[in-house]
C-alpha cells in the first residue's frame, strides 16, 4: 500500500520557517534539489495546507525553459504532474491543475486514498501534517536539517505530538544539510 510521507525542509533547531515567517534560509542548493527531485519523482499526491499550497503554487506557471536551471525544471514538471488536495477553511478556489479544494481533514477519505492510490502521497505544511501525525495517518517523515540555527518560528513538528519513529536511512550533503528518513511506529 503507498505510504502518507510528511517531508520538510527545517532548521537545526526544528523550525519550518522563523519568527518573521520567512524561510529563505531553508532554499536547497543543486545537489540538495536534485535528491528532493528524485524523492518527489515517484509521488502521486500532494495534501497541502493552504499556506504551504500558496507557496508551491509557485511551480505551476515557472518556467520550464532553458533559461531556467534543470533540476527546476524537473521539479516543475513533477509538480504539476501530481494530483493535489488542499485543506482550507478559508481559500475559495485553488489556482493550479490537477488540485481540488477540501475543507478539512477527513481521516477515513486519507485512508482510503492510501488504499486506492498507485503512489506515494506526500503531506505538506507543518499545521496539516501535525493533525496528520496525530491521527496516526503518516507512515514516513523525511526531514531535511539546514546548518542554520532561526530561534524561533513556526515548528515543522508540533509540541503535542509523540511518536516512535525508526531512522530508515540518512544522508549528508556538501552544504551541510542532513536527511533523515524515519517510519513513524504505531
Amino acid at each position: 500500500m503507498p505510504k502518507l510521507i510528511y517531508s520538510a525542509i527545517a532548521s537545526l533547531d526544528g523550525y519550518f520557517e522563523d519568527e518573521a515567517g520567512n524561510f529563505d534560509w531553508a532554499a536547497p542548493d543543486g545537489e540538495v534539489h536534485a535528491f528532493i527531485n528524485d524523492l518527489e519523482r515517484p509521488i502521486g499526491t500532494y495534501l497541502y495546507g493552504r499556506r504551504m499550497y500558496e507557496t508551491m503554487v509557485f511551480w505551476e506557471g515557472v518556467s520550464t525553459g532553458t533559461d531556467q536551471p534543470a533540476v527546476i525544471r524537473d521539479f516543475a514538471e513533477i509538480w504539476r504532474a501530481a494530483e493535489k488536495i488542499v485543506y482550507s477553511r478559508t481559500l475559495q478556489s485553488v489556482s493550479s491543475a490537477r488540485t481540488r479544494l477540501e475543507r478539512d481533514l477527513d481521516p477515513d477519505a486519507v485512508r482510503r486514498l492510501k488504499q486506492i492510490s498507485k503512489a506515494d502521497i506526500t503531506i505538506g505544511g507543518a499545521e496539516l501534517a501535525g493533525q496528520a501525525l496525530a491521527l496516526g495517518l503518516v507512515d514516513e517523515c523525511q526531514l531535511f536539517l539546514g546548518p542554520i540555527v532561526v530561534g524561533g518560528g513556526k515548528r515543522a513538528l508540533p509540541d503535542t505530538i509523540r511518536a516512535q519513529l525508526e531512522l530508515l536511512d540518512e544522508r549528508r550533503f556538501r552544504n551541510g544539510v542532513v536527511h533523515l528518513r524515519y517510519r513513524v511506529s504505531v
